[in-house]
């Protein structure tokens, strides 16, 4: 069978697709410790609430109102313009139903925002996507239609005390010129958990601002919703911003809604694309957004159950981790949001990927590394000494996922 260049691009097996091949084998497993993939916790709370919503939509008519209707390409008007009302309430944005839009899923967003901007050009040019920092989302990596879309920095390392550490943007080696046609962070940042400052987003900005190129910024965990994120930042968003969310991490995967906010000619060419593609959206993770919104849950179950949630959880799973492997060479990203830590074993003499391997054999899927150095042919030894491990699960299968990795790791160490 041959394929186009564009079927054999996509048809290949990658880091995202292995995880969620492994998400799925691992939940058919009830064996399985289940520390990879970025499926959401099922908190109780959050569970009880879509249950008791739907119940009421099923009532009133607005679900199956929802599951058999289309939508336009931009998505659900209703559930946009009150999202709109929503964050110029909330922040003072001056944000329109002209400057949202939506998709199924944050990776579908991706996957047009990175064609939208990056590869080959009528001129003849061909531009990239910047990544000011990586690791990045694992997600970004086989995205674009051309080879070679992303271009990345390594980024600097801040050591910290307790056997933690924090990435930032390396300005002083960061160059942007004409083949970068945007700047693309997460916020929190998937797979680390790092939060850009305050300080670097506005640098971010005024980079973009001064090359007259967009600042996409990944905002999956971020505030106001799902509010996954620990430190005391600002939101961001001005109309050289390209802001995404998702209803994903609020507890609603399986809707796949991704939301785009960004200047309207963006938002028209995107809803353009969403016609092409897929005609509309899914309208179901809309229609029991729009009901969060009208009755103030979706800010505030963000902020009270949400957040303290993952807070907690990655707290006690940081304990568990560093009382478990005390070797001064373990140590843990802060965590500063996200549903994941990223684990640094430096030195480790064998590389994540093989890691990932042994732990496999063992039961435990947790994610190698290299796949998060996303654009850049780094040499560099801390891009095979990394994992990422989803934090969300209950404290017994974290505990035994931990013992197995600590048994690993140490075996790994003694072959050197």
């Amino acid at each position: 069978m041959q394929f186009s260049k564009f079927g054999n691009k996509f048809s290949q097996h990658s880091g995202i697709t292995q995880l969620m091949d492994d998400l799925n084998d691992g939940l058919r497993n009830p064996d399985a410790i289940m520390l990879g993939g970025g499926n959401p916790a099922a908190i109780p709370e959050m569970l009880e609430h879509f249950e008791d919503l739907s119940r009421r939509m099923l009532d009133d008519g607005s679900l199956v109102a929802a599951l058999s209707n289309y939508d336009g390409p931009q998505g659900k008007t209703a559930f946009i313009a009150a999202l709109a009302e929503m964050l110029n309430k909330t922040f003072g944005w001056q944000v329109t139903s002209k400057n949202i839009m939506l998709t199924n899923g944050s990776q579908c967003a991706f996957f047009y925002l990175f064609n939208l901007f990056g590869g080959q050009y009528d001129d003849g040019s061909f531009k990239k996507i910047l990544l000011p920092l990586t690791p990045e989302y694992i997600g970004y990596a086989d995205s674009g239609l051309d080879p070679d879309t992303f271009t990345s920095f390594k980024p600097t390392i801040e050591h910290l005390d307790n056997r933690q550490f924090k990435y930032h943007v390396d300005f002083d080696a960061l160059e942007v010129d004409e083949s970068v046609a945007a700047i693309c962070a997460s916020r929190p940042t998937n797979p680390t958990g790092n939060v850009l400052t305050d300080e670097e987003i506005v640098k971010l900005d005024k980079l973009a601002r001064a090359n007259n190129i967009p600042l996409i910024i990944d905002n999956a965990y971020g505030v106001p919703f799902p509010n996954i994120i620990f430190e005391d930042v600002k939101p961001f968003w001005n109309e050289n911003t390209i802001l995404c969310s998702s209803l994903s991490k609020l507890g609603l995967p399986g809707v796949r809604c991704g939301i785009i906010i960004a200047q309207e000619e963006i938002i028209t060419a995107l809803s353009n694309i969403n016609g092409i593609v897929s005609l509309s959206p899914c309208g179901v993770g809309p229609a029991l957004a729009l009901e969060m919104i009208k009755t103030g849950d979706l800010l505030s179950l963000s902020e009270t159950v949400i957040k303290p949630f993952y807070q907690k959880k990655a707290k006690r799973s940081i304990e568990l981790l560093q009382k478990a492997i005390p070797d001064e060479r373990f140590k843990i990203h802060k965590p500063e949001g996200a549903i994941f830590l990223w684990l640094w074993f430096e030195g480790l003499p064998i590389s994540t990927k093989e890691l990932y391997q042994r732990l496999k054999k063992r039961g435990l899927l947790i994610v190698p590394g290299e796949y998060f150095f996303i654009g850049s042919e780094l040499d560099w030894d801390h891009t095979r000494e990394c994992l990422r491990m989803n934090y969300v699960q209950d404290d017994e299968a974290i505990a035994r996922g931990v013992e197995i990795l600590k048994e690993e790791v140490e075996k790994a160490y003694a072959e050197s």
